[in-house]
């Protein structure tokens, strides 16, 4: 346990997000998204859901600010205008990061591709579908 750190992050992640540089993309996927098929790395993160992983990692892990977004779901298979009820709570996990950007949809494949890519996933326990959220690490300033 660590001072100031939610619990949710267990060393295996705080290890991941401490070695991620400025660029580099974590994907928080949901119970039903084929992490350990798909992971460079990955790091179980069975039993907790999404969005409070979501809110811990953007509460320590700056999101890129020098891209248009940072953050990027899974858009709904058939129907890409339709935006289920988790996005809205991704959005207000990232707020609470400072992360004013939007979340951009991507295509169900583009998003595999991209996860594929990413630095590393973590797979919660959410089960709310397209519980899935890439996020794009941005630089830590020095402080003045």
């Amino acid at each position: 346990m660590l001072k100031g750190v939610d619990p949710v992050l267990g060393p295996d992640l705080l290890a991941i997000l401490r070695a991620m540089g400025h660029g580099d993309e974590i994907v928080v996927a949901d119970a039903n998204f084929p992490a350990a098929a798909n992971a460079r790395r990955l790091v179980r993160a069975d039993g907790i859901d999404a969005v409070r992983l979501v809110r811990a990692i953007a509460a320590l892990m700056p999101l890129d600010d020098f891209v248009p977004a940072a953050a990027f779901r899974m858009a709904v298979v058939d129907a890409p205008g339709e935006v289920p009820p988790i996005p809205a709570a991704f959005a207000s996990a990232l707020a609470d990061g400072d992360y004013a950007g939007s979340i951009e949809a991507l295509e169900r494949q583009v998003f595999y591709a991209r996860a594929r890519e990413a630095f590393a996933i973590v797979a919660s326990g959410e089960t709310r579908l397209y519980g899935n959220l890439i996020l794009k690490k941005g630089v830590v300033r020095p402080n003045p």
